[in-house]
């Protein structure tokens, strides 16, 4: 099995995804899979009938992979975009899809989509200059979220205390560029600090971490420096998670809950999502599991390695404990 990773560092990132990269090629390793990374502009594409040999690498016609691994998330140009679509036409796999991919990056329309399924996301409010503050404070209050309609990693959130304080930042973007896309969220007081990543591989949840941001930071992002502990996955962060990953079509996510007063609400969903953090608090492979995952949605079964996901450290000891029972329920 061959596959591709597409990637590239972005000013976006405030930490590149080098961890995530090496753990893919590491699994893909182990499982016997032939795994390269390339950037978008190591690609030229023409649209022809000639199929295999309408897209190129470094200018030479090339064997296409059985899959491709997009891991710009939110950083994916359009130039990135297409080559992904082409290649999905070309039928390879694609994990997510760019239709997915596209989705996810746009903030507000994934907030349009799980509002409209009825799922508990935060009011969202989408911004045209000039701003009405009283507007703003009569639908979602102060403090408010200021958000860019594509980030990542906590980049391009902002929270602004006072409705002076936004009119302010609000003046000063419009003077800049009046043309910015920006939208608002209600800020929820419960998650200040702290929310929850909901690792997804197939529409089932594989991991979940609470992540809590550095001193007085309203941010939880891992990758700017917060920190990572377990918690355990309820009924209702798995429903939440399966759903949101299912209506935004993603086959692999990682999805973020705020702590909304006993429940929880879907802050964001990420197409290309870090798993650093997951996997220093859990004892779960998960560069490993998605490769399991996308053998078995292209029925590419590797005979010589072991088909049977990891068991976790949390497993071992449910099925120890499960042996106990019985052998005491025997002794009865």
């Amino acid at each position: 099995m061959r596959g591709w990773i597409l990637y590239k560092e972005t000013a976006t990132l405030l930490k590149p995804e080098l961890y995530e990269i090496e753990r893919l090629l590491e699994a893909a390793k182990a499982d016997n899979i032939e795994l390269e990374v390339y950037a978008p502009e190591d690609f030229d594409l023409t649209v022809t009938r000639e199929d295999s040999k309408s897209i190129l690498l470094n200018g030479q016609p090339v064997e296409l992979p059985d899959f491709i691994i997009p891991r710009m998330g939110s950083g994916t140009t359009y130039f990135a975009l297409a080559i992904i679509r082409h290649l999905e036409r070309l039928g390879v796999y694609c994990l997510n899809s760019s239709k997915a991919i596209e989705t996810v990056k746009d903030k507000l329309f994934s907030q349009q989509l799980l509002a409209e399924k009825n799922l508990p996301t935060p009011k969202t409010m989408l911004v045209k200059f000039p701003v009405d503050i009283a507007l703003v404070e009569r639908h979602l209050g102060f403090p408010v979220v200021i958000k860019t309609l594509s980030g990542s990693q906590g980049s391009g959130v902002f929270l602004s205390h006072k409705a002076r304080e936004f009119d302010d930042l609000m003046q000063l973007i419009e003077a800049t560029n009046k043309n910015a896309n920006i939208i608002l969220q209600e800020f929820i007081s419960n998650s200040h600090g702290r929310d929850l990543r909901v690792f997804t591989i197939g529409g089932r949840v594989v991991g979940c971490y609470e992540r809590r941001g550095q001193e007085d930071s309203f941010k939880a992002n891992v990758s700017a420096g917060g920190s990572a502990r377990p918690f355990d996955v309820t009924p209702e962060i798995e429903w939440l998670a399966t759903q949101t990953s299912n209506v935004l079509d993603l086959d692999v996510a990682g999805i973020d809950l705020l702590f909304d007063n006993g429940h929880y609400k879907i802050c964001e969903a990420n197409s290309s999502p870090g798993f650093e953090g997951l996997e220093s608090c859990l004892d779960v492979d998960i560069a490993q599991q998605i490769l399991h995952f996308i053998r078995i949605r292209l029925g590419m079964f590797n005979k010589d390695a072991a088909c049977s996901p990891k068991v976790t450290q949390p497993a071992k000891e449910k099925i120890e404990r499960t042996k106990v029972i019985k052998e005491i329920k025997s002794a009865e």
